[in-house]
């Protein structure tokens, strides 16, 4: 008998077989021709010698919304699988240090343009329909192997123009620059990861590249954020979205962040979680990307705010979120929880009490898998200082 997951993923794809045979068989072919969002991906399978590429659906038109999470707030889990499934991924292997070949530097022009380009990819041979839903790796659509490509209407961003053939900078400080010249991280990232920024540039895959450019603008915020006074009370915010759960709670108390997680596998619930405190984390954690991606999410309040506390962020994956679209969804989840009109709590005992009351996971149970335990010793906010 097929999970609730499993059958969600079995009516999403069959849906999509179904338009499929009503538009034709627009993705086994081989060529393409349409308007990238604009996307480029870059693999991690057999590194150093990656699969690097551009994503081109087979439409042309304003296509910017098929590869920007941060336009995706309120979109089903269909809808944004539909986007990803709708991006023909085109590749050439190509070793990590090369990022000096005419193909690169084309694939380098698209992640710097400022709106959707025009793109023709011939391939060596037809691409296929078949597509992956495993529940493990973000969806996509069929690869085809490049044997040509050609791209035209690219206006370049001005600002990652400049990062570009400036050199002399180090990849850290042209990622925060970006940030702060008000670059979507998603687009930060993209450029990462084609090998635009630093000084010793070379291909970063981009699952790698997306952790790589959340936890630099963390400890960029961070360094900011040790400056600040401490919250004078306990808040707790909350949102939902895409069968995801997040619960925020900020409490007085010098920078301290945790992230616990709870998602349901065959009916048997499991938990991961990890910590740091201002001197930040010494080893990958075990949540992997989701724990920068979150932590980026809260920090922008703390940094717009201009005050400084102690961070616990629950996260609950309910069965419906049957397809991994990727830690972006984590980041702009926690981003929108933070826009949220807050909840003022008595004490910590109490904020963790109302976090976990939008859940099904009791607060004992969170308590019981993450280290936040010793900090709750304090009862009063008199405590806190």
């Amino acid at each position: 008998m097929f999970s609730d997951s499993q059958n969600i993923r079995r009516a999403i794809l069959a849906r999509w077989h179904e338009s499929l045979s009503k538009h034709g068989n627009l993705f086994s072919s081989d060529s393409i021709s349409g308007t990238s969002p604009p996307s480029v991906f870059v693999g991690s399978y057999n590194y150093p010698k990656v699969s690097v590429g551009p994503m081109v659906p087979p439409v042309h038109g304003d296509t910017s919304l098929l590869d920007s999470p941060e336009q995706w707030s309120g979109k089903s889990l269909e809808d944004i699988v539909n986007f990803r499934l709708s991006l023909v991924r085109g590749i050439q292997k190509i070793s990590v240090d090369n990022v000096d070949g005419r193909y690169i530097e084309n694939l380098q022009e698209v992640a710097m343009s400022s709106k959707p380009l025009d793109s023709d990819l011939i391939f060596t041979k037809s691409t296929s329909q078949n597509i992956s839903l495993d529940g493990e790796s973000a969806p996509f659509g069929p690869i085809g192997e490049i044997k040509s490509a050609k791209f035209s209407g690219i206006t370049p961003v001005k600002s990652i123009e400049k990062i570009y053939y400036d050199k002399d900078l180090n990849a850290q400080d042209a990622v925060v620059n970006l940030y702060n010249s008000g670059i979507e991280i998603s687009k930060i990232q993209k450029c990462f990861s084609i090998g635009m920024l630093g000084k010793k540039r070379k291909l970063v895959p981009t699952r790698w590249s997306i952790t790589a450019t959340d936890d630099i603008i963390c400890k960029h915020l961070i360094d900011d954020i040790l400056n600040y006074s401490l919250i004078d009370s306990c808040r707790v915010f909350s949102y939902t979205h895409l069968a995801n759960i997040f619960s925020v709670v900020l409490f007085p108390h010098r920078w301290v962040y945790e992230m616990i997680e709870a998602w349901y596998s065959n009916d048997v619930m499991g938990f991961g979680s990890d910590y740091e405190d201002a001197r930040g984390i010494d080893h990958p954690p075990a949540i992997a990307g989701a724990y920068f991606a979150a932590k980026l999410g809260v920090l922008e309040y703390l940094h717009k705010k201009k005050i400084q506390a102690g961070v616990v962020v629950l996260r609950e994956i309910r069965p419906e979120y049957a397809i991994p679209v990727g830690v972006w969804q984590v980041r702009e989840g926690v981003r929108k929880a933070m826009l949220q009109n807050h909840t003022i709590a008595d004490n910590f005992d109490h904020a963790l009490n109302l976090a976990s009351n939008k859940m099904s996971v009791s607060k004992s149970e969170w308590l019981s898998h993450g280290h936040i335990t010793g900090l709750i010793k304090q009862k009063t906010m008199s405590d806190f200082f």
